[in-house]
């Protein structure tokens, strides 16, 4: 039986924040629509005070922005992306063009093609995400897109140095200097200064995942990545310590960061709740983690793994820590998740920062339906056809001919039929007279 010994915001409160959300993301995107950069240069200054002449920085702002940078900062940053860009090539190179002849005369294939354009998005207005650059430009330019445009926000009134110089070393085409809805509706719909792109990705806000969705249609996004998601699922191997610095690791990121506790021990759920308190006396982000924790967090008791798995399946958390006797159970039968961190050696700040996966995965329980950023997420997988004897052609136009006479296409039969006529040897027709040539 399911115990909450702390219960978190409720869905119907979580509705009608996105209400309000919405209204304002709707307005933004509509006056960058009609009035490009000056409505974008409008928003910044009044969101982020930011206000340069241009905002996309030069080679010059570029190179000056890598000197700020220490030789040990620097290296960090590569160290960082080497990891990011070898896990993205070998995922890369795991995803084959095919071409089969499936029967004597009939070629199928499929290639996957790069988007040509992106926008990555890189949140930096609270927190410097360098990380977020590493996971958004790399990746897309191991996928083979074409023209990245990369953007973050001011930071502390001026371009973060650390970020900027990541999205250099990752690849980025243009570096603009921008945040919020007004970044993310330039890349996506254009404006006198920035081309228009393809898809949108990177994490964001509840502001950037709403413009996000709001976009969808017009470009492609790789998900809807809202505030940050953890869950730790933990037993008596562990103890409250360890649980509270990877709930709090993450309630850090933001006050609408759920962070939730998943035990079948009810002593290491009141251990890890005392300790949660301890550390958020002496957490230097305590101000938001505390606020995130108070009211989104959540300490749940269960009777057994199983229990446990269904559980964390049904929440499908973005983030999920699992610190158990027998983490595997979860990796073999768990199907709802952003990302998997099996055992107490790996942590989700590996996963954020350093380890080599992607960081931007699924919020919202949108874990059912799709996993998190790679490169497959640029790549368009497009089929071809290639009929190379006469026989073959005849062949599958008469049975083309048949089904589509069963749904009264006769259009699509016609292009069946004069295959049939041409390609094979019988001059009659299936259903119908053909359709004469015009006088």
């Amino acid at each position: 039986m399911i115990r909450y010994l702390k219960k978190g915001k409720d869905a119907q409160s979580r509705a009608d924040d996105d209400v309000q959300v919405r209204a304002t993301v709707e307005a933004i995107l509509k006056d960058v629509q009609a009035r490009g950069d000056a409505a974008v240069r409008d928003y910044s200054r009044k969101f982020d005070s930011w206000d340069p002449a241009s905002f996309t920085l030069s080679q010059a702002e570029i190179e000056s922005a890598v000197k700020k940078l220490s030789a040990r900062e620097i290296e960090d940053i590569r160290f960082a992306q080497k990891q990011i860009r070898n896990f993205a090539q070998i995922q890369r190179d795991s995803m084959k063009d095919v071409e089969v002849e499936t029967m004597p005369g009939v070629i199928l294939g499929h290639r996957n093609i790069p988007v040509n354009a992106a926008g990555c998005y890189v949140p930096g207005g609270k927190y410097p995400l360098i990380a977020s650059a590493h996971m958004s430009v790399l990746t897309a330019k191991v996928a083979g897109v074409k023209r990245v445009v990369s953007t973050a926000p001011p930071y502390q009134g001026a371009p973060h140095p650390a970020i900027v110089a990541a999205m250099h070393f990752a690849g980025a085409d243009q570096i603009l200097v921008l945040g919020g809805v007004q970044a993310v509706a330039a890349m996506a719909l254009g404006t006198q200064s920035v081309e228009a792109v393809d898809m949108l990705v990177g994490p964001g806000n509840m502001f950037v995942a709403e413009a996000k969705r709001q976009l969808y249609g017009r470009v492609g996004i790789d998900l809807f990545a809202g505030p940050t998601e953890t869950l730790v699922i933990a037993d008596e191997t562990v103890d409250g310590e360890l649980c509270a610095v990877d709930l709090l690791g993450q309630a850090e990121h933001g006050p609408t960061s759920p962070a939730v506790l998943l035990t079948t021990s009810e002593k290491l759920a009141k251990d890890t709740m005392a300790e949660v308190e301890r550390q958020l006396g002496i957490l230097p982000t305590a101000e938001i983690a505390r606020k995130a924790w108070d009211i989104y967090g959540e300490v749940i008791v269960c009777d057994s793994d199983e229990e446990m798995l269904a559980k964390a399946d049904e929440l499908a958390s973005e983030h999920v820590q699992v610190m158990t006797h027998d983490p595997d159970y979860f990796l073999q039968n768990m199907t709802n998740y952003g990302a998997l961190f099996l055992g107490p050696r790996t942590n989700v700040s590996f996963g954020d920062k350093v380890i080599g996966t992607n960081h931007t995965l699924p919020t919202n329980k949108n874990a059912r339906y799709t996993g998190g950023l790679w490169v497959g997420k640029f790549l368009k997988t497009c089929t071809y056809q290639r009929v190379t004897s006469d026989k073959a052609s005849a062949l599958m136009g008469e049975y083309c001919s048949r089904l589509c006479h069963m749904e009264n296409f006769a259009g699509h039969g016609e292009q069946a039929n004069i295959r049939v006529r041409r390609y094979g040897d019988r001059a009659d027709l299936p259903w119908y007279e053909p359709v004469k040539a015009l006088p």
